[in-house]
């Protein structure tokens, strides 16, 4: 009798084990297929033909494949664009979203003066799933929890900044917003110029840099964690005196990229 127990038992735990590994070899099967089929979207989205040709001659330096890769942008999102500038990532965000996602991509009025036409060219007619909005950074156009995702790509270091010597937004009350108008659980991506370690609040205005230690002081300050960063855009050799509008240093600067969630 005993031995047909422990037969029995045994037989059953070897079931138990070929379950669990067919399901652990599963997980991995579909992650592996997910990470394959993100790789081969963003691809898509980088050699998209319709891209501008000063678009793809930024990429050598701006390496879109491995941000976006680490950024993680899903089919469906809503993505917040804090700062969109001229739409160079506006543009690769969009096929990421698909149309049954949207892409809102903001920028101060004040920003209007060099930017000139830049964004209307970019999206008008163009971008159908993206919706433009002008505000200062801390009155962001979105409604209480409705955001996948908030992306501020080369930008916060403007809050230190002041065209015709106004602000572009209290910096707490900014950060303040992105986690007002993101869902829980969605993610806030950070990228900006560095500056050296030390340096105060004001080379924002100035050489267009930021200390990363303040944009993660004010960040965590507003409650979010950090889920990841990537050294993908770092360049020790940067001379972090310099501003980033210099040719020498042009598209080649230090820049620490962070991915923060926000609790659920």
């Amino acid at each position: 009798m005993f031995r047909k127990f422990r037969a029995a038992a045994v037989t059953a735990v070897a079931c138990l084990i070929a379950v669990s590994c067919a399901r652990e070899e599963a997980a991995v099967s579909s992650a592996s297929s997910e990470t394959n089929d993100r790789a081969s979207r963003i691809a898509a989205a980088v050699a998209n033909p319709a891209r501008p040709e000063k678009d793809r001659a930024d990429d050598v330096m701006r390496k879109p494949e491995r941000v976006l890769a680490f950024i993680g942008i899903e089919p469906g999102m809503r993505v917040f664009e804090m700062e969109g500038g001229a739409g160079y990532y506006t543009e690769l965000f969009s096929p990421l979203v698909g149309p049954s996602g949207e892409v809102v991509m903001q920028s101060p009025e004040s920003f209007d003066a060099f930017l000139g036409e830049a964004i209307s060219e970019r999206v008008i007619g163009r971008l159908d799933n993206v919706r433009l909005t002008k505000s200062n950074f801390d009155a962001l156009d979105a409604a209480d929890g409705s955001m996948d995702m908030v992306t501020w790509m080369l930008g916060p270091h403007e809050l230190y900044y002041m065209p015709n010597g106004e602000p572009l937004g209290d910096a707490a009350a900014a950060f303040a917003e992105v986690w007002r108008i993101l869902k829980p659980g969605g993610t806030f991506i950070v990228l900006d110029h560095s500056a050296a370690p030390g340096a105060p609040p004001s080379t924002g205005g100035t050489i267009h840099r930021i200390d990363q230690a303040i944009i993660r002081n004010l960040v965590e300050r507003a409650g979010f964690m950090l889920a990841g960063e990537s050294d993908v855009l770092r360049n020790p050799d940067d001379n972090f005196e310099m501003t980033v509008f210099d040719p020498s240093v042009r598209r080649k600067t230090d820049r620490f990229l962070l991915k923060y969630k926000k609790p659920e």
